[in-house]
């Protein structure tokens, strides 16, 4: 599978695995997220395997639009993490992902105190600076410094598409709480203004797939 190019920043570093999945052709598309979920899995159980994962390695967030953010352990069984938005671990062989259509996926690495984060932050995730509240958590658990991180945003809509321009406020926010804007990527895709490669549950109206954010340490 070939890697976004706005990963690629990422990917260079030494024991980091990235990967975003946009749309896969072929798959029935439907208003119940779970159905449609089972349905692309196949095709998601790929893009772990390619990132060197297994899938019984992937934790993924239940994603309710709000910010609270989960720390995942090595001995934390894989799982759907209820009621958060946002994932943080520092262990090596634990397999990160986000499930978004329209909202940003932004992942955050630390490659000094090898940390990482997967988050998603739309519209209110944004507003509840579900960034800034990551960059915290990383500091103030694992003493992580701001001025090492790496930040970057999937594809997401954008205006004029969409009257609001979260994914400006999403780099608002890294930089604010300390990230170097050279250490800050946006993909700079609006996902609704290009569905042949991407989901948009804007523009397809609630029927639609999702695509699936994948971040992880070897």
């Amino acid at each position: 599978m070939q890697m976004p190019r706005f990963l690629s920043s990422l990917n260079e570093q030494k024991g980091l695995c990235s990967s975003f999945v946009g749309r896969i052709s072929g798959v029935e598309l439907g208003l119940d997220k779970d159905e449609v979920l089972a349905r692309l899995q196949p095709a998601h159980e790929k893009a772990v395997q390619d990132l060197g994962f297994s899938w019984p390695q992937l934790h993924l967030a239940e994603q309710i639009h709000g910010s609270d953010i989960a720390v995942v352990r090595k001995n934390d069984s894989a799982q759907r993490w209820k009621n958060v938005d946002g994932l943080i671990t520092s262990e090596v062989d634990v397999l990160l992902g986000i499930c978004v259509a329209d909202c940003g996926a932004v992942y955050i690495y630390d490659p000094v105190c090898r940390v990482i984060a997967l988050l998603h932050s739309g519209k209110k995730g944004t507003e509840g600076n579900i960034t800034g509240k990551a960059i915290k958590m990383m500091q103030d658990d694992y003493g992580s410094s701001p001025a090492d991180m790496m930040v970057v945003l999937s594809p997401c809509v954008r205006p004029p598409i969409y009257e609001v321009d979260f994914a400006s406020e999403i780099r608002q926010q890294a930089l604010a709480a300390g990230v170097p804007d050279g250490q800050y990527t946006d993909a700079g895709i609006c996902t609704a203004s290009n569905t042949e490669a991407y989901y948009s549950y804007r523009m397809e109206k609630g029927k639609t797939g999702r695509m699936l954010a994948l971040l992880g340490m070897v």
